[in-house]
C-alpha cells in the first residue's frame, strides 16, 4: 500500500513538472496529432472539441506572452480525464481490423 501512494505522488509530481497544466491544458491536449489522433478528434462531440480548441488557443496565447495561468486555474492531476482516449482506442482498433482484413 505504501508503494502505491509513493507512485501516485511521483505521478502527480511529474504531471505538474511537465507544465502543460499551468497553461490550462489536459494530457490529451498534448498528444501528437498523427492520423489516428486526427480521426479520433473528428469523432469527438462538438462540446468536447470546442473545449479542447479553447484550451489550446488559450495556451498558445499564454505561451506567446510568456505567462502561465494563476495557480487556482491550473488543471489538477485529479481533474484531468482522458477525454480523447475512448475515441482513439476505437480508431486504432478499427485500423488494426482493416490491416488484418487487407492481409487476407
Amino acid at each position: 500500500a505504501g508503494g502505491g501512494r509513493m507512485i501516485d505522488r511521483l505521478r502527480k509530481w511529474y504531471y505538474n513538472a511537465a507544465g502543460f497544466n499551468k497553461l490550462g491544458l489536459m494530457r490529451d491536449d498534448t498528444l501528437h496529432e498523427d492520423d489516428d489522433v486526427k480521426e479520433a478528434l473528428k469523432r469527438l462531440p462538438e462540446k468536447l472539441y470546442n473545449e479542447r480548441v479553447f484550451r489550446i488557443k488559450r495556451a498558445l496565447d499564454l505561451s506567446l506572452k510568456h505567462q502561465i495561468l494563476p495557480k487556482d486555474q491550473w488543471v489538477k492531476y485529479e481533474e484531468d480525464h482522458p477525454y480523447l482516449e475512448p475515441y482513439l482506442k476505437e480508431v486504432i482498433r478499427e485500423r488494426h481490423e482493416r490491416e488484418a482484413w487487407n492481409k487476407k
